[in-house]
């Protein structure tokens, strides 16, 4: 299977680039930068860190949006710190970034490539994927499926009391998605938030005992001391490689096709996603919405394929 990963690195979306390189089911074909947890400069640059530790320099890496398409960008090194990988010492990196804007690859590699064979996984803001749909309306019946990560229902927000950071950070660009009529698979706080990394699970990643395993269980250290204290749980939830495992292993996750709509106005609730999860309206669905997860069979999987790096 062959996907982009459009993304804003951080310390889960690190996770989910390396499951996703581990994994001979999946063929990536590039990362694209968007700004978000951290500046483009810096989501871009971690992107390349992230490719060079687990040696795959052949990966290209594209910057796309510095930007949301209309607001003033938030980011969150309250969680991710300043450099947004912050937790393991990694090299800067050697491998360059492309001189194609990231949108203008998604759209090339969308008309090039057979249609219906290219799953996009934004794992950050939707600005890049947005604009790309915007800018060639063509692009969206090749594309195979979006699977995203972004949004909650029942578990509320993360960044404000309705709504989760990466749907918040860029409402329009989400919007203009979900409305796209291309397939969607949401994974919401409500399922990342039971893929929690305990202290055992932690200690797997470590025993693996290979530069990867050290660097995700430093990253998950890091990232830990944020969700730990705001949630009072036994960890923080690892939620971006829960698209890569939902594309491996589907049946790991339980969800329902339902609608989910954008809140673009209120500022109560700007950035929320308004899923009809028990179907009261008669919207027609437009997503894939998962709401749980078998946690052990999860990270038994993400275990084994960082193992493979």
């Amino acid at each position: 299977m062959k996907i982009i990963i459009d993304t804003d690195p951080g310390q889960d979306d690190a996770v989910a680039i390396l499951m996703a390189l581990a994994s001979p089911e999946i063929e990536v074909l590039g990362l694209t930068a968007v700004a978000g947890n951290v500046p483009l400069d810096l989501t871009a640059k971690n992107a390349r860190i992230v490719l060079e530790l687990a040696g795959r320099t052949d990966v290209p890496v594209f910057a796309g949006a510095d930007r949301p398409l209309l607001r003033p960008l938030v980011t969150a090194e309250h969680v991710h710190g300043r450099t947004g990988l912050d937790g393991p010492d990694l090299p800067d990196p050697t491998m360059p970034l492309q001189a194609t804007h990231a949108v203008d690859f998604i759209i090339d590699t969308l008309r090039t490539e057979a249609s219906g064979t290219v799953t996009l996984v934004p794992i950050g803001p939707l600005t890049n994927i947005a604009l790309a749909l915007a800018k060639a309306p063509d692009i969206a019946p090749r594309i195979a499926r979006i699977v995203l990560m972004g949004g909650a229902y029942f578990e509320v927000g993360n960044i404000t009391p309705a709504a989760e950071f990466n749907i918040y950070v860029d409402p329009e660009a989400a919007a203009l998605v979900f409305a796209s009529g291309v397939p969607l698979t949401v994974l919401p706080l409500d399922v990342t938030h039971k893929a929690l990394v305990t202290k055992p699970r932690n200690d797997a990643f470590r025993a693996l005992n290979t530069p990867v395993g050290t660097a995700v269980a430093q990253m998950t250290d890091f990232y830990e001391r944020f969700d730990k204290e705001k949630y009072g749980k036994a960890g923080a939830p690892l939620h971006d490689p829960c698209t890569i495992a939902w594309l491996l292993e589907p049946d790991i996750f339980t969800g329902r096709e339902i609608n989910v709509e954008i809140e673009v106005t209120s500022p109560l609730t700007r950035g929320m996603t308004v899923a009809d999860w028990w179907r009261i309206t008669d919207r027609p669905a437009n997503a894939l919405f998962i709401g749980e997860l078998d946690a052990d069979r999860f990270f038994d999987l993400l275990t084994d394929r960082l193992g493979r790096l």
